[in-house]
């Protein structure tokens, strides 16, 4: 076989290496970004997501994770495929009807607010009840219950309240403490720092 120079053989040239554009991730925030800033500032806020919220999703997305994790705990202390499942599962419906259960007493609320010929006192029982219908306790008082006050500024004997307490009647936890002024008292008087229960400082 006769041999051809290298300078007279026919070459394959190599495919053109293609570099991928940019981030796909950084673009579509940037485009988002873009798109916010397209709105009126006056106009409402519209929650539009990628994909819709389902139970069947997010199970399908934390067992996967799961598998995943427990390739790392030795064999005899494994829980079975079966078991991670059904948690997982009661888990992600206990989060949903969470989720409904607090977007209907929003909208309960927006309802209430809205409503024509409202006043400001009515308008606050009826956020009290729905608070109520939740376990939720407010107390707008320190007289029995300084503990779940706390004073944030002033001097003297006497005490107005700036912000009441929340307590959750369920757990008998504090959700949000109260907050105080101290006033002078008649005489003008101060002679309360520290005789009293409440809190000197900052709330929750």
């Amino acid at each position: 076989m006769k041999k051809v120079p290298r300078s007279q053989r026919k070459t394959t040239a190599a495919p053109k290496r293609v570099t991928p554009k940019g981030n796909n991730g950084l673009k579509h925030r940037r485009e988002k970004q873009r798109a916010a800033a397209d709105v009126p500032k006056d106009s409402p806020r519209i929650y539009r997501p990628e994909e819709l919220l389902s139970p069947h999703m997010l199970l399908s997305r934390f067992a996967e994770r799961a598998t995943d994790l427990l390739t790392a705990v030795p064999e005899e202390e494994r829980p079975t495929q079966a078991a991670v499942t059904a948690a997982l599962r009661q888990a992600v419906l206990e989060a949903f009807r969470s989720r409904e259960e607090y977007v209907a007493r929003m909208v309960e609320v927006d309802l209430l607010a809205g409503a024509p010929n409202q006043s400001a006192s009515s308008l606050r029982k009826g956020i009290r009840t729905a608070l109520l219908d939740q376990g939720v306790r407010c107390v707008d008082s320190p007289d029995s219950e300084s503990e779940l006050f706390v004073v944030v500024e002033g001097a003297g004997e006497a005490f107005e309240v700036l912000r009441p307490a929340y307590v959750d009647q369920a757990t008998g936890k504090l959700v949000l403490s109260g907050q105080l002024r101290r006033l002078p008292g008649p005489d003008g008087g101060d002679n309360s720092a520290g005789d009293d229960d409440a809190t000197n400082g900052e709330g929750m």
